[in-house]
């Protein structure tokens, strides 16, 4: 069974963690919510409200046994997620041995940081353009951006086809097919 660490900082977008993981676990992907909280918490409050009940913390968790990591957006959450040295570890070495590495949003700004987007085709919310686009890698405007591991997307709006996209690069795209259709996804 593959498995996906999807990252949670405080301030995350919620549409851009829930519908993703619930696209994966239909797809049969083990995904583990994990808090980066230092503190220890594993309700993580959400951009709007809504707090999340973590599976683990970022501490206790061993990120060498999943095949992906998903980085949902989210301004407060991000600044959170490109805060913090173990998050930017793990993006490096998840893009470096050649795992998936999915960011939405504002949350490119982490891939940035960890210094994995040269010569790299992306998206990201409209607003986070100009912070990534330094003439070193090709920003797109499509809703969803598949470059190899990469894999990035636009906002909440976008969200249902990051899932799939990403259910799609672990488990082919007759299980993506299969989700996109049973869900009702456009």
């Amino acid at each position: 069974m593959k498995r996906v660490l999807a990252l949670m900082a405080e301030g995350f977008e919620e549409t851009e963690l829930v519908v993703p993981v619930d696209v994966l676990r239909r797809g049969g992907v083990e995904v583990v919510l994990c808090s980066i909280a230092d503190d220890g918490s594993w309700d993580v409050e959400g951009a709007h409200g809504i707090s999340v009940s973590a599976d683990s913390t970022l501490d206790e968790v061993s990120a060498d046994g999943f095949d992906a990591v998903l980085l949902p957006g989210g301004g407060p959450g991000t600044a959170r997620l490109e805060a913090d040295e173990r998050v930017l570890e793990i993006v490096w070495t998840y893009a470096s041995k050649g795992r998936i590495v999915a960011a939405i949003c504002a949350a490119p700004r982490v891939l940035k940081r960890a210094g994995i987007l040269k010569g790299r085709r992306i998206t990201s919310f409209p607003a986070e353009q100009a912070k990534l686009d330094d003439g070193s890698l090709t920003y797109l405007q499509d809703r969803v951006v598949v470059d190899g591991n990469l894999i990035t997307s636009r906002g909440a709006g976008t969200a249902a086809e990051f899932g799939l996209a990403l259910l799609e690069a672990l488990e082919g795209k007759e299980t993506a097919e299969k989700v996109r259709v049973s869900a009702l996804f456009a």
